[in-house]
């Protein structure tokens, strides 16, 4: 997935488009040249949480925002019969091929999602929020998301082969 940066003066969409695909390709960047067992690798104890962790999680956070809410798919979650969305986070018996192909078909569902909406200003049920939100909302919700979450990465990474950088 290659990084672009996103551009200067483009429209609003096009801005959020690219920010989002920024964040996407900033997490892939930060497992590239890995093994399973180093993307596996949690941080310190107590958290269990890893880089394969992390993609496990935003591929379940990319299908329910772009393929539940917005979709209105009704779908099960990928890594848990019971809802739960920290399920994905255990990657103790994942491999980098399982995730990465769960969320390169999650991200690819969010882009079709996006691309066929009229406008930013589409809006869906929420259920957790009581509430509608806009296509716009969605996608500044999973930029916060994946901002936070490389955070996360670029310290999980250094703590793997002491690689550095955003």
């Amino acid at each position: 997935m290659e990084r672009i940066s996103p551009p200067l003066t483009g429209d609003e969409r096009e801005t959020l488009r690219t920010f989002l695909d920024y964040h996407r390709a900033t997490l892939a960047w930060k497992c590239e040249d890995l093994t399973d067992e180093q993307l596996r690798r949690a941080s310190m104890p107590p958290s269990t949480l890893s880089l394969l962790g992390l993609v496990r999680h935003m591929a379940e956070v990319e299908r329910h925002w772009f393929r539940r809410v917005l979709g209105g798919e009704d779908l099960p979650h990928l890594w848990s019969d019971t809802h739960d969305f920290q399920a994905a986070y255990d990657a103790s018996g994942s491999s980098r091929a399982e995730a990465f192909n769960a969320w390169q078909e999650e991200i690819a569902h969010a882009r079709r999602i996006e691309a066929a909406a009229a406008s930013l200003d589409v809006t869906a049920y929420v259920p957790s929020w009581e509430e509608e939100a806009s296509l716009r909302l969605v996608m500044l919700h999973l930029i916060h998301e994946y901002a936070r979450h490389n955070g996360h990465a670029d310290f999980l990474r250094e703590g793997i082969d002491g690689t550095t950088g955003a």
